[in-house]
């Protein structure tokens, strides 16, 4: 009867959620947990010196 549900799709990881208890997740989890959670930070970075760059043009701009 497995191949019945054969071309579902597998879960993904799990996203990270703050405060969640860790005592359950394994080394590698946590790896691919921080991994994660690292690659956000980079995308955030990244969103902020995008935001940061278009304040200074619009500063620049404005005050000639």
């Amino acid at each position: 009867m497995a191949e019945l549900f054969e071309d579902l799709p597998k879960p993904g990881p799990r996203a990270h959620v703050v405060g969640e208890e860790l005592s359950t997740f394994s080394v590698d989890e946590l790896v691919e947990r921080i991994d994660q959670l690292k690659a956000e930070i980079g995308r955030l970075e990244q969103a902020r010196a995008a935001k940061l760059a278009s304040k200074q043009a619009a500063d620049g701009f404005f005050k000639r």
